[in-house]
């Protein structure tokens, strides 16, 4: 999928707020390393993160957007720790029914692929 592909994803699909703080939540366990889902729905995450990093969120502080560009541009160890910090505190700020929602809607709308080739759903993999 392509970054115009995820770009008019986002436009039909507008995300509430919360979708909006599970994008950056899933973003943040990228950028930590433990997110566990394939490298091409990573990918797209990254996209989808980046196309609504703008918007209003509902639970998290919109300063993770700063940090989240400094773990990109510059990753070294002090801001992976901080990284680390910031997505502890995400995942208990966002209930796992909310963010399992989340994932499941995205799969369904097309934005991730349910399986590849014959590989299982790991919808829970974040």
């Amino acid at each position: 999928m392509t970054k115009d592909n995820v770009a008019h994803w986002a436009l039909t699909h507008p995300l509430a707020p919360i979708h909006v703080d599970c994008a950056t939540a899933v973003m943040l366990k990228i950028l930590d390393g433990k997110c566990k889902m394939r490298s091409e729905e990573k990918r797209v995450m990254e996209l989808l993160y980046d196309e609504v990093k703008t918007q209003p969120g509902h639970l998290l502080n919109t300063a993770l957007h700063l940090l989240i560009a400094q773990a990109r541009e510059h990753p070294d160890e002090a801001t992976k720790n901080i990284i680390y910090e910031k997505r502890l505190l995400a995942e208990t700020a966002i209930s796992r029914p909310v963010m399992k929602g989340f994932k499941a809607m995205i799969r369904q709308e097309g934005l991730l692929v349910v399986a590849v080739d014959g590989e299982e759903d790991t919808s829970d993999a974040t």
